[in-house]
């Protein structure tokens, strides 16, 4: 039974992809549609030049047109249609550019009913969302006057939607409200500047570190939202840890993340995936590393980090100087083993190296001369396979086609050693991925068995170099490695898992801290779980590198045994499950609302 007659979603990345909350939104919304049916609907920000691709604007049915017309003469347009993701579902965008002219109006009430100091913040970074959510306030406002006989519940997401929330509280509207912080602008800002929040909770002031960090307006609202709202919510144990202290709220209701694992491939069409996938980054790596030296690629392993250039909330500083001492420990071991790391984090890039390219049209050259003569080859090697006759380089190929790859082969060949990272970057001298290698003893040598690939630039499909898209790329490897320090939920190692590839997080991950909480270590645990919270870098990087060797160590069996159990616990944050937190959380509002 649904919880409410209907149910509006307020989030500023509802057909606005800038970051994970659109993930979330665009992966459950067939499961709240299931629900809620024609009763759920999305809404987000109208930018003409954002919605192409994303929405399918529609003549508002009779429903809306009373709350759309009232709007209007306010200078809020409505516009209604639907998302173009699975399901469909209706989604109304509130343009407000003209509503922007009541800005101050909006602030002052904020100050004036909530204490939210906004007197200097900047209008794309704070008054843009604010104003746009005030709207929609508004507007959820209007369409339940419109139904008075209807329940209807509003649930919004993060401080960007929360004045609109601020405005139904402040309306004694007839709404039931839900609000969820993803992460707190707290949380966030202090790890940016290197603090460890898990440490000093105590000792922290949230209202003087705001605004100290320039983020007193954000951490207000915020703050207002979670204290004045029928239920609030978190999307973790860990982030719940964060309100407590730092919004002074512990949340009625965790709604954990999940994924719709329909989507994703069963574990026989995973695995077949990854042999094509894995193909193409061989090509890449032949062509990357072997102008300067070869090795084995049949005992190679290929390991990955991806996100966004957060060097420390990332965890990719701790990942590098893992990847130091695992190099040194298979060096001390004379290990066949090669592991080739590669880092997906884009950054502020010039164009690929020139160098590379190079070596990617010689590779391509031989590559090209060699299919050229494919046919000639099998037929012959059929007929000397047949015949009993032993079987030659110069028997399969003519003498003035091996000149060519010999001549070919040598032109491949280069002095030095492969660089570090693809591209050129702007100011690398001061880059703190390549110092970071350059510390860690990484340097691409031939001697190392770890060898680094930073990847400066989006997995488009189309970058010019591997060519996969980020789950292609996650597909053709074998492990992804993401020991954040900060990472009130963390999509990536889920997205792994569910695509049958092993994977490492942390317990400061929510998602780390629920599948830890909901599944065993074993082990083949599929997804690894290095403890951190209340661990020094150094003990952390140990652990870390510890489970690297590990990995490196397993036969190919143990890596099939280590996928299946991955794709298991992928299954455990499938949003199946995971939908009924929301539905819940809406319950619980309306139950309060409607007492």
């Amino acid at each position: 039974m649904k919880p409410a007659d209907y149910c509006f979603e307020v989030s500023w990345e509802a057909c606005n992809k800038v970051g994970g909350i659109y993930t979330v939104l665009k992966t459950k919304a067939s499961f709240m549609k299931q629900h809620y049916e024609d009763g759920y609907v999305v809404v987000g920000p109208y930018f003409v030049n954002k919605v192409s691709g994303e929405f399918n604007e529609k003549m508002p049915p009779e429903l809306f047109k009373a709350a759309f017309e009232r709007l209007k003469g306010e200078g809020i347009i409505c516009h209604y249609g639907n998302w173009l993701v699975e399901s469909e579902p209706d989604a109304v965008l509130i343009d407000f550019a003209t509503f922007a002219a009541k800005k101050n109006e909006i602030k002052r009430e904020l100050w004036d009913n909530y204490r939210i100091d906004s007197l200097n913040t900047q209008y794309f970074d704070y008054d843009e969302p604010v104003i746009w959510a005030y709207a929609t306030g508004k507007f959820v406002e209007a369409f339940a006057n419109s139904q008075p006989s209807k329940k209807v519940v509003a649930h919004f997401h993060e401080w960007l939607a929360a004045a609109g929330l601020l405005y139904l509280h402040s309306r004694k509207a007839n709404v039931a409200t839900v609000f969820t912080t993803h992460a707190t602008t707290l949380g966030r800002t202090t790890t940016n500047a290197n603090m460890d929040i898990y440490a000093c909770f105590s000792c922290v002031d949230p209202e003087q570190e705001a605004y100290r960090l320039g983020v007193a307006a954000k951490h207000q609202t915020e703050t207002a939202a979670a204290n004045n709202v029928d239920v609030f919510s978190t999307v973790s144990d860990i982030t719940a840890m964060e309100a407590e202290h730092f919004l002074k709220k512990s949340p009625d209701v965790i709604v954990h993340n999940g994924l719709n694992m329909d989507n994703f491939p069963t574990f026989e069409e995973a695995s077949v995936r990854h042999r094509q996938l894995k193909k193409k980054i061989k090509e890449f790596v032949m062509y990357y590393f072997f102008p300067y030296y070869t090795f084995d690629l049949e005992e190679t392993l290929y390991y990955f980090l991806s996100g966004r250039y957060e060097f420390h909330n990332k965890g990719i500083d701790v990942f590098i100087r893992s990847l130091g001492e695992l190099n040194a420990a298979l060096k001390r071991e004379n290990s066949k083993r090669t592991v080739v790391a590669f880092l997906w984090v884009p950054a502020n890039i010039r164009g690929i190296k020139r160098e590379l390219l190079e070596n990617r049209t010689q590779y391509q050259d031989v590559r090209d001369t060699v299919i050229d003569e494919i046919d000639y080859v099998k037929d012959q090697l059929i007929t000397d396979v047949i015949a009993q006759k032993k079987v030659t380089d110069t028997d399969l190929l003519s003498a003035q086609t091996l000149f060519e790859l010999k001549r070919k082969v040598m032109k491949f060949k280069k002095t030095g050693f492969p660089p570090l990272s693809t591209h050129d970057l702007y100011n690398e001298e001061a880059d703190s991925i390549l110092n970071a290698c350059k510390s860690a003893g990484l340097g691409n040598s031939a001697e190392d068995r770890v060898k680094v690939v930073f990847y400066p630039t989006y997995l488009s499909g189309a970058d010019g170099l591997l060519d996969l898209t980020y789950y292609e790329s996650m597909q053709g490897s074998h492990l992804g490695v993401f020991p954040s320090f900060y990472e009130p939920w963390g999509y990536t190692p889920l997205e792994a898992a569910a695509l049958g590839v092993g994977a490492v997080t942390t317990d400061l991950s929510g998602f780390g801290k629920y599948i830890f909480n909901h599944s065993s270590q074993k082990k083949f645990p599929g997804v690894f779980i290095v403890k951190r919270m209340g661990v020094s870098d150094d003990d952390f990087v140990k652990s870390l590198s510890g489970v690297l060797k590990t990995f490196a160590s397993y036969t190919n069996d143990e890596r099939i045994r280590n996928k299946i159990e991955a794709k298991h616990v992928s299954t455990l944050a499938d949003w199946k499950f995971m939908i009924r937190q929301y539905l819940t959380a809406h319950q619980i509002a309306v139950s309060k609302h409607w007492k």
